[in-house]
């Protein structure tokens, strides 16, 4: 029943397809008046129908749009290279040079407010497809995508130095990041207002307000990666007294790789959780023997989840409870330390 179906579908529009008049764009002297090259963008493509009927339609249209695209890439390439440009942000690659992996014959265009005809001509056995996109919708659309991704990131650099002044370093950093993945876009909609503009409109393609923000982001960030802030908090019992034994060991390890302690939790890059206990073991005459029972939990705060959990049992002995006990902290410390360091950067 499906297959009927199916089959049903596909003579459907075979047979709407070849109702069709055919279309003026068909003809090359029709298209021109029709598109002309001083309003339009156009694309073109044939393919002799040697799969499916829907199958072929689509490569059509894959194949129209890519040639639309190919005439956007070359006309930018003709205009100027000087705002086509690689950039690195953190590691992360922002490539401007949109056009190079975007409009080859094998990827879909991304081209907004493109739009796509297809006519079948039985005679020829062929399909063919016109991909058009009128340049002045183009240009007001890019303009204000750009405008509005600019005015995106403002507010991302805007409310990351507001967080940076309250000391709120691993929000202000979250805010950063979130300003990365913008820039693609701001660079993909310059090389189109690039390409139709040509390179004399540099308010329509705010260069000088994009590089702006870029290089104040770049800075914040080289800011921000200086040293790590980290909250602990720690719950020590020794014998039911309480201590901070594991937790002043560890921030003195943590302060010699160069992290900050901060008492709002909100502020940290980091969450340090310790809750351990002592309880005795064994004794042999002249020592004592006691374990350390501890759970410990790191938590990003710029990753939003918990990197490292663990439960340490750690032996210590002494010729006194209380010696016992500490020994059993001392080396606790220096377990969670060696646990923790490498997610600590």
């Amino acid at each position: 029943m499906k297959k009927l179906f199916v089959t049903f579908i596909f003579m459907a529009v075979s047979l709407v397809l070849m109702g069709q008049e055919k279309p003026d764009w068909m003809n090359d002297n029709l298209r021109s008046a029709k598109f002309p090259p001083n309003v339009f963008l156009t694309g073109f493509a044939q393919r002799l129908i040697e799969k499916s009927i829907s199958t072929e339609i689509e490569q059509a249209k894959l194949d129209a749009q890519a040639d639309l695209t190919k005439e956007i890439r070359v006309m930018i390439e003709t205009n100027s290279e000087s705002s086509v440009f690689a950039q690195s942000i953190n590691g992360q690659n922002v490539d401007s040079d949109i056009f190079k992996s975007k409009s080859s014959a094998e990827t879909k265009a991304e081209i907004t407010g493109m739009k796509t005809e297809t006519y079948l001509d039985e005679s020829t056995n062929s399909v063919y497809a016109f991909a058009y996109a009128n340049k002045y919708e183009l240009i007001g659309y890019y303009k204000s995508d750009l405008s509005v991704n600019l005015g995106q990131i403002e507010s991302f650099v805007k409310t990351a130095q507001e967080l940076e002044t309250n000391g709120e370093k691993a929000k202000a950093r979250q805010q950063l990041e979130n300003a990365i993945p913008i820039f693609p876009k701001i660079r993909f909609a310059q090389g189109i207002l690039t390409a139709l503009l040509g390179n004399n409109s540099p308010e329509d393609l705010q260069q000088g307000k994009t590089e702006t923000y870029y290089n104040t982001l770049i800075q914040m960030q080289a800011r921000l990666a200086q040293g790590v802030y980290v909250y602990v908090e720690s719950n020590e019992s020794l014998f039911g007294q309480k201590v901070n034994i594991v937790a002043n060991k560890v921030k003195a390890e943590l302060a010699r790789k160069g992290c900050s302690f901060v008492e709002n939790p909100e502020q940290a890059d980091f969450k340090l959780k310790i809750n351990v206990s002592t309880r005795n073991l064994s004794s042999d005459g002249e020592f004592l023997f006691c374990n350390a029972d501890t759970i410990v939990e790191l938590y990003d705060n710029h990753k939003q989840k918990v990197v490292y959990g663990d439960e340490i049992a750690q032996k210590g002995g002494s010729t006194t409870q209380d010696k016992a006990g500490r020994k059993a902290l001392d080396e606790t410390a220096l377990k969670i330390i060696e646990k923790i360091k490498n997610w600590i950067q």
